[in-house]
């Protein structure tokens, strides 16, 4: 069975909440706070930094990650 993919609009996908499945040193919950656009297409996000809620930590990852459900849950669960 496929899962239909997620897309994101740019304007939306910024300041979302995300959900580790598997959380490492106790990081759970991020907020996106930023969005990198491609520079030909501004429609089209390339990657995005992830901070960290309880550590304040930042890593960058392509976007496509968050549409892992294996990873990733939409929102603070």
């Amino acid at each position: 069975m496929t899962h239909p993919t997620r897309s994101w609009h740019p304007k939306k996908l910024l300041n979302t909440k995300w959900t580790a499945v598997v959380p490492q040193q106790r990081e759970k919950h991020f907020l996106v706070v930023k969005v990198e656009l491609d520079p030909l297409d501004a429609q089209k996000v390339v990657q995005v930094t992830l901070e960290a809620v309880l550590s304040k930590r930042h890593f960058t990852l392509h976007w496509s990650v968050l549409s892992d459900e294996t990873q990733w849950r939409v929102g603070w669960l």
